[in-house]
């Protein structure tokens, strides 16, 4: 039997307000052309289908024409949809009676029966071969808020596993604890249990500026120790870069299918290929995802501005369709500002097929060795709006801020209405 694990789709997402639709277009449609060439059975699908809540019209589209492109290209395909931070759990849910209809299943929200305890026969798929036989068990099981663990009433003695834990690391504990028991009753020998989630785990390596950071109460990360030893696989989303868990071979973060911002040039980005074996993972396989517009950083490290200029002059890029084109990055080392930056990076690119998403400008001077006192309450309600440039200005360039960038600021102040303020 034959899953493919994949996580953080971000339909909608943007870069710097440069639309994404094309290259999420060009995955879905690799997508399911692999999962034909790969004869998978399952798709598992480990959150952050949506970049946000409130996903436009056209993303749902994109989802939508890629459940029902794959069920087509593969009619025993099934399905297995998890939430994610990002995604609305009761938008996702919301087309439940059709998706099911047609192979997928959606677990967007944790519900709970009459008792107050939480309905685990939810969380639990049954994962079926191309003969209809269930051949493994998945523990389908979506981001989980506080209110979604098992509350303190239902938690462990104190000779069970994690007792001690804070309300939320413990309730997410015995919640796996509780589904794994459940799908151990109900599978045979032969069947595979598999678990998903979408957090983040002890020691898991972040993406930096494109993850939203999971925190409930003081907790950041989860340990992998929640999960059983007997569980075969565990697809993992949240984390855009594909690792390990804990070294463990079969506890896995897919990644993203597309760099979601420019400190993820340089991943592989892919997608898993999981077979099992019986009750056991025979083995995992990355299956590298084609990247359909490149990400570049020009340089690849911060430069004086003169020489970034040089560079950019000498890009030689091949023609494209604007839809086609590189997303560009700048880097520049700045001693002071610089305020023509801009229109000097636009001129060194004119005619230049290629996206000017980001300058990214580095100081060149220290921050400064002691941190400066914080205010109280009251001293903050003395500051003036020119005070606060000042001090904004000195933690930025280091020095003071000049006088015609104070008569300037006065000037906008007064036109703004500060003085009145």
């Amino acid at each position: 039997m034959r899953l493919l694990h994949t996580s953080d789709w971000h339909l909608g997402q943007t870069l710097h307000n440069f639309d994404r639709t094309y290259e999420h277009a060009c995955f879905l449609d690799w997508l399911v052309e692999t999962l034909a060439a790969e004869r998978i059975d399952v798709l598992l699908i480990a959150g952050d289908i949506f970049d946000n809540a409130n996903p436009s019209a056209a993303a749902h589209r994109q989802l939508y024409r890629f459940l029902q492109q794959a069920r087509s290209k593969v009619p025993h395909l099934q399905v297995v949809v998890i939430a994610g931070n990002h995604d609305s759990p009761g938008r996702l849910e919301a087309p439940t009676p059709l998706l099911e209809a047609h192979g997928t299943i959606v677990v967007g929200n944790v519900a709970r029966a009459a008792d107050g305890s939480v309905d685990l026969e939810r969380l639990l798929v049954p994962l079926r071969r191309r003969d209809g036989t269930v051949g493994a068990w998945c523990l389908a099981v979506p981001f989980l808020r506080p209110g979604d663990v098992p509350r303190m009433a239902e938690a462990a003695q104190p000779d069970e596993p994690g007792h001690g834990l804070d309300p939320y690391l413990h309730g997410t504990a015995l919640l796996y604890r509780q589904a794994f028991a459940l799908a151990r009753s109900r599978a045979s020998s032969g069947e595979a249990i598999v678990a998903m989630g979408h957090c983040h785990m002890v020691g898991g390596q972040s993406s930096q500026d494109s993850e939203r950071r999971i925190v409930i109460g003081g907790t950041e990360a989860l340990p992998a120790t929640m999960f059983d030893p007997q569980v075969a696989y565990v697809a993992l989303g949240h984390l855009h870069l594909a690792q390990r868990v804990g070294g463990h071979e079969h506890r896995r973060y897919c990644g993203s299918p597309l760099p979601l911002s420019f400190s993820e040039v340089g991943y592989q980005h892919q997608v898993l290929r999981i077979e099992l074996d019986g009750p056991t993972t025979k083995s995992v396989t990355p299956l590298p995802v084609p990247r359909a517009v490149q990400l570049l950083r020009v340089p690849s490290q911060p430069a004086p501005i003169d020489e970034v200029l040089a560079a950019l002059e000498a890009l030689d890029l091949p023609d494209a369709p604007p839809q086609q084109q590189p997303f560009l990055e700048v880097r520049v080392l700045l001693d002071g500002p610089e305020p023509g930056l801009r229109t000097r990076v636009e001129a060194a690119l004119s005619g230049k097929p290629v996206r000017l998403a980001k300058i990214e400008p580095t100081r060149r001077h220290a921050a400064p060795d002691s941190v400066e006192q914080a205010l109280s309450l009251d001293q903050l309600a003395q500051l003036q709006p020119d005070d606060i440039f000042r001090r904004l200005w000195a933690q930025r360039y280091g020095d003071d801020a000049p006088p015609e960038q104070l008569a300037a600021f006065a000037e906008l102040t007064t036109a703004l209405g500060g003085d009145a303020a």
